[in-house]
């Protein structure tokens, strides 16, 4: 892919020892997509649109915090990818304000809140329980009242 394709916002590796680019997975930031791309020979492209970014966590482990480096885990409305780890960037602080920055230009863009994704299928949690009472009525109208 070539890199005038799209417009990158941000872009880096993930970290390995001594938090050094020794890794074939990269990560990409554009203004309406996180785009992750690993692998040498099987390249794969995991795309999300950043408006479907439901919550943000900033990860900082010993390790990594001694060579100025973080994770990043994203929990995505996604089928294909709930929660979105980036692993081991430089900067992560900076990166999550970027990320947040265009996360919420892209919900005014499409006029979509964090409120308006969570629980995205309606009542269905409600579902069993109506279900109960449906079959309750019925069987004290139906059954029971000719009895008695």
């Amino acid at each position: 892919m070539k890199k005038d394709m799209f417009n990158y916002v941000w872009t880096d590796k993930k970290r390995t020892l001594f938090g050094l680019p020794l890794s074939f997975t990269r990560y990409f930031l554009t203004e309406t997509k996180f785009i992750t791309r690993s692998g040498l020979l099987r390249v794969q492209e995991d795309e999300l649109e950043l408006y479907r970014v439901t919550d943000k966590k900033l990860i900082l482990t010993l390790g990594q915090r001694l060579f100025k480096c973080g994770t990043i885990q994203m929990h995505v409305r996604d089928v294909d990818t709930p929660i979105k780890i980036v692993k081991s960037i430089k900067k992560p602080r900076e990166v999550l304000e970027q990320l947040d920055k265009y996360i919420n230009m892209n919900r005014d863009r499409y006029r979509v809140r964090g409120r308006d994704m969570v629980g995205g299928s309606f009542g269905t949690h409600l579902f069993p329980s109506i279900l109960l009472v449906i079959i309750t009525i019925w069987y004290f109208t139906i059954i029971c009242v000719p009895c008695g």
